[in-house]
């Protein structure tokens, strides 16, 4: 017979009550992880350091879960990795680790049958095996060349059954283990940058000025010599509110913008005789094509400009870039 209360019987605070103390008890638990990085730790930094393959992470259930956590964040910060289910590996998936690799199997007992069916064959192979289990003495930790000890003295949950302080001490490990390895390695924001191509940060320390620019025919161009009614057409056409004017050889000498013509109407200036000579502003600021491109946006921003003209080593343009092509290309 359940004899368990109607959900909606329980008060908001004892909800709240028990949210905090399944807190405190995981909080708790990571602070005794602290103990246990010592020596035995060091020597499974030092063993994927001097791995010359791939750490590979296995674990069944909800430390399969966790070891695909680690798996990923040990991917993105240096260390190649990946997660093979120990179940699949005995059938086939196993072909996917090789002497040159290390294992990292975690299991809380130490006692999962799965991984424990590996260890002979990897043992042969001459794989290195860190495990991670709540049990030195463990099986699992037997057949390891080191153990990272994640055992706990109690799960958060009131029935000490459901994986839960467990597993977010494994998580934390392996995010130890990852940064430890991080740091020692030199990793850098532009290493981070390069397996996050596709996100804000990857974007905003890889990408250039060259690959967004305007080049070639897109790019607004007039002589010195050129009427002011030319320009102005010359930037509508191009529509980047701004035209770059060179002399016969190519060599940037200005620009004439939506703003310098403001301010000439304002000075009373007649540009119906002004040509480019006249009414450009000389030495504009410009950017490199190898400028990161959200460095490019500081520029702009700083100087409160939509667009700049990039320049090549020796003063020529080499393209356009607008404020909208940055906003576009998301490096804000």
């Amino acid at each position: 017979m359940n004899n368990r209360p109607a959900p909606n019987s329980v008060s908001a605070q004892t909800l709240k009550n028990t949210a905090i103390r399944t807190i405190r008890m995981e909080i708790d638990a990571i602070a005794e992880l602290q103990a246990r990085i010592n020596d035995q730790f060091v020597t499974a930094c030092e063993l994927i350091m001097a791995c010359p393959g791939r750490v590979i992470v296995s674990g069944m259930g909800k430390s399969g879960h966790i070891g695909r956590k680690i798996a990923a964040t040990l991917a993105s910060t240096g260390t190649p990795a990946f997660f093979v289910h120990p179940g699949e590996a005995s059938h086939g998936d196993l072909g996917m680790i090789t002497a040159d690799d290390v294992l990292i199997a975690i299991s809380n007992s130490g006692t999962s049958a799965e991984l424990l069916a590996l260890m002979p064959v990897l043992k042969r192979m001459g794989t290195k095996i860190i495990s991670m289990t709540g049990n030195d003495e463990s099986p699992l930790a037997e057949h390891a060349e080191v153990n990272l000890n994640i055992g706990v003295q109690t799960e958060a949950c009131p029935l000490d059954l459901a994986p839960t302080s467990s597993t977010t001490v494994t998580l934390v490990m392996g995010d130890a283990l990852a940064v430890a390895l991080l740091e020692a390695k030199g990793f850098s924001a532009e290493d981070f940058a390069f397996s996050h191509p596709g996100g804000a940060l990857g974007r905003k320390l890889l990408l250039k000025v060259a690959d967004i620019m305007h080049k070639d025919g897109e790019v607004p161009v007039v002589t010195p010599a050129t009427a002011v009614s030319q320009a102005l057409v010359e930037m509508t056409q191009k529509g980047f509110g701004i035209t770059t004017v060179v002399d016969e050889t190519g060599q940037l000498l200005g620009v004439f913008t939506d703003g310098d013509l403001r301010r000439h109407v304002d000075l009373g200036t007649d540009l119906g005789k002004a040509t480019m000579i006249d009414v450009m502003t000389r030495a504009p600021k410009t950017v490199d094509k190898d400028l990161l491109a959200v460095a490019a946006l500081n520029l702009m921003e700083d100087n409160k400009i939509t667009a700049a003209v990039v320049a090549d080593e020796q003063g020529s343009v080499a393209g356009i870039i607008h404020l909208h092509d940055l906003l576009r290309a998301g490096v804000v």
